[in-house]
């Protein structure tokens, strides 16, 4: 991905000169790490546990200073690029498609901890989406996670990450992203993993369409990029983070969707770029 010496966005909170320390709840500490990766391999979903509804919130009482690495210079670099992309690009869609504004989101950077309106967030949770904020919260430790554990390296695998947590912010922005987690807390466990993984493939599927408008606005896109995004969304499957757990997929259990699916749905975003085609709530296959 060509993103060196282009423009970077504004709207980043860099957390990341300091390090939220204190208690979380009951757990804390390696508990509180070893809990949150547990979760994150074997496909638990562990939102409530961030959301402070369980034994895992907490709140932060103190902070440390920590060392910013020239790696993580660059890290924050490539995000900002990548999340300006993100906000010319939905800018364009929301007037072409849907006829209003678009408000872009701040994506917060952080090392190891930070606190959300949504919860703690640790860097072994992953990044997630805080609707609250509207925030997107992001370890960028996380892409040599992706790239040493989970086997999806590259900066377009990065990238994609990026644009996926955006497109829960464009969920957001289109009351989608409300309608169904009221749904979700009205139903059983099981019924709302499905509902989860229907939030989840489609921004997967708004990714691959910010992906096609993104080549054709910026032609920033190298060989093999595309290939990279489409790996990333294999290894983050649910399937697959249980079978590489050792554990057996239990599809009850999934809250993203499987490997297939989210390639899948990915790939329909980048050959058909409306919003209209990545309605998965409609889809009677997934």
């Amino acid at each position: 991905m060509q993103w060196k010496g282009r423009r970077g966005s504004r709207n980043i909170e860099d957390r990341r000169g300091q390090r939220s320390v204190g208690k979380a709840g009951g757990i804390g500490g390696l508990g509180l790490v070893a809990v949150l990766v547990i979760g994150y391999f074997l496909g638990i979903d562990v939102t409530p546990l961030l959301q402070g509804n369980g034994p895992l919130g907490g709140q932060v009482t103190s902070s440390e200073n920590v060392e910013i690495t020239e790696a993580d210079k660059q890290a924050g670099q490539f995000v900002s690029v990548v999340l300006a992309d993100t906000e010319e690009v939905w800018a364009e869609v929301f007037r072409e498609q849907v006829g209003e504004t678009y408000n872009p989101a701040t994506l917060v950077l952080f090392k190891d901890a930070t606190q959300s309106p949504c919860g703690g967030a640790n860097g072994a949770s992953g990044p997630f989406y805080c609707p609250v904020d509207k925030k997107a919260y992001l370890d960028t430790d996380f892409f040599v996670t992706m790239s040493r554990k989970l086997g999806a390296s590259g900066d377009f695998a990065a990238a994609y990450v990026v644009a996926h947590e955006i497109a829960h912010h464009v969920q957001n922005e289109l009351g989608i992203l409300a309608q169904a987690n009221r749904i979700r807390r009205q139903v059983s466990q099981a019924e709302s993993n499905a509902i989860s993984v229907r939030i989840e493939l489609q921004a997967d599927c708004l990714s691959g369409l910010w992906a096609r408008y993104a080549q054709a606005r910026f032609a920033s896109l190298e060989n093999g990029d595309l290939e990279e995004a489409v790996n990333a969304a294999k290894q983050i499957g649910d399937d697959t983070l249980q079978r590489n757990a050792g554990r057996r997929p239990n599809p009850h259990t999934f809250t993203h969707g499987t490997s297939e699916q989210r390639q899948r749905w990915f790939a329909t975003g980048y050959k058909d770029p409306r919003i209209q085609a990545c309605d998965t709530f409609s889809a009677a296959r997934l």
